[in-house]
C-alpha cells in the first residue's frame, strides 16, 4: 500500500508524497529530496537531525517515544509537544493522510 504524507518543509512549503508501507518517515523525506532533513546517522536513533513536528491529531497512532528518542528530543531548542525523530515512526495504513513540518535545524 502507498502512503501519502504532507511534508512541510523549512521554507513553507508543503508537499505530499507518496512511500512504501513499512519505511520509516525519515526515509519517505529524504528519498523525496527534502535535503534539509539530513538523517546523519541513517535511522539509528542517535543524532536528531530527523527531527519533525507532526502536524493533524496523528499522534495516537503512532508508538510512543522511546527513552532514547526522548532523550535526543531534549537536545533540540525546538521540541514541542509533537516533535518527533521520523526515523523512529514507520509508515502504515493507519498514517495515510499524516501531515509533518520539519523542525528548525539547531
Amino acid at each position: 500500500m502507498t502512503i501519502t504524507i504532507g511534508v512541510t518543509g523549512r521554507d513553507g512549503q508543503t508537499r505530499s508524497i507518496a512511500a512504501a508501507e513499512g519505511i520509516t518517515l525519515m526515509e519517505a523525506i529524504r528519498d523525496e529530496g527534502f535535503d534539509e532533513l539530513l538523517a546523519l546517522c541513517g535511522g539509528c536513533c542517535s543524532c536528531a537531525t530527523c527531527h519533525v513536528h507532526i502536524d493533524n491529531g496523528f499522534e495516537d497512532r503512532i508508538l510512543p517515544v522511546s527513552g532514547d528518542e526522548n532523550d535526543l528530543l531534549d537536545s533540540s531548542d525546538f521540541r514541542n509537544a509533537t516533535s518527533r525523530l521520523s526515523c523512529q515512526i514507520v509508515l502504515s495504513p493507519e498514517l495515510d493522510g499524516l501531515a509533518v513540518t520539519i523542525a528548525p535545524e539547531d
